[in-house]
């Protein structure tokens, strides 16, 4: 059967994705941020997972505020990169993988979650980031992507136990898959930060390292943040964390810490990252 063997938390600050398609990599300021990186991508390299779950927010890419999904699921075979403003990332276009995408969406909805069916869409640098840190800059993807939309932009947005309880929903589909697969799933966006309004600029590292040191120790923790706790403590865009509670529910209880990184600024925004394997794996 498929098994869903480790999890990836990672913010997708799009200013790393043009550092990188603009060769900054090696500047000052943006040296340390990459060099946070470069233990997953060796981890990663010699994972070789068969699928990625990325879980992920569309920033008005494939959406607008006239159709906004709570959750969604890519069905599709492949995915283009949007065009943010600027003309698309200079990345591979994101391949992905039909067979189990209608796999987890038939069991996902089964258990209750109503999910969005995306057979078409452009995926932007809430996806695209991701794989450029953990992958590098492949002539394609080394593997298919199944890309989860989760909506943080338009209230009311889903809680942090939802989505847990979606990462569970998702991690029972995947192991009633019939294929012998190893998969990833990611969870992204974040951490602290806010980019517009008085407290533009906004960065709570203790919020930040507890919500890191709860995935690890004590998940149930982390669900008890409520949206105005988030937006109090870490600025309105940290709301992106639920994401990452995706990741986390579709994990053991008991998970070991494989990497953990943490920076400050990107941007104007805290880069936290995390790799967590299951103990039984």
């Amino acid at each position: 059967m498929a098994k869903i063997v480790a999890g990836v938390g990672t913010s997708h600050v799009p200013a790393i994705g043009a550092a990188l398609d603009n060769g900054r990599t090696g500047e000052p300021y943006w040296k340390p941020v990459f060099a946070g990186y470069e233990k997953s991508k060796e981890w990663i390299a010699k994972l070789k997972p068969d699928v990625c779950i990325a879980v992920y927010n569309d920033h008005a890419s494939a959406f607008s505020l006239e159709m906004f999904p709570t959750f969604g699921v890519g069905a599709g075979e492949e995915y283009p990169i949007a065009d943010e403003g600027w003309g698309p990332r200079p990345v591979p276009p994101v391949k992905g993988h039909p067979d189990l995408a209608w796999h987890i969406i038939q069991s996902v909805v089964q258990d209750d979650f109503d999910l969005c069916i995306c057979n078409k869409m452009a995926v932007d640098h809430g996806l695209s980031v991701p794989l450029s840190v953990m992958f590098g800059q492949p002539s394609e993807w080394p593997c298919p992507i199944i890309p989860v939309i989760v909506n943080v932009v338009v209230y009311p947005v889903p809680t942090g136990k939802r989505c847990y309880m979606l990462g569970k929903a998702i991690r029972k589909a995947v192991e009633s898959f019939d294929k012998d697969l190893k998969v990833v799933i990611f969870g992204t966006g974040g951490m602290s930060h806010q980019l517009a309004g008085q407290r533009a600029g906004l960065i709570n590292k203790e919020f930040d390292n507890r919500f890191l040191d709860n995935l690890v120790h004590d998940p149930a923790a982390n669900l008890d943040i409520t949206h105005l706790e988030y937006l109090r403590e870490a600025g309105a865009e940290a709301i992106e964390l639920v994401m990452w509670q995706v990741m986390r529910g579709a994990l053991d209880d008991e998970v070991n810490e494989i990497h953990r990184f943490y920076h400050v600024p990107a941007s104007n925004t805290a880069v936290g990252h995390i790799i967590l394997e299951n103990k039984k794996s």
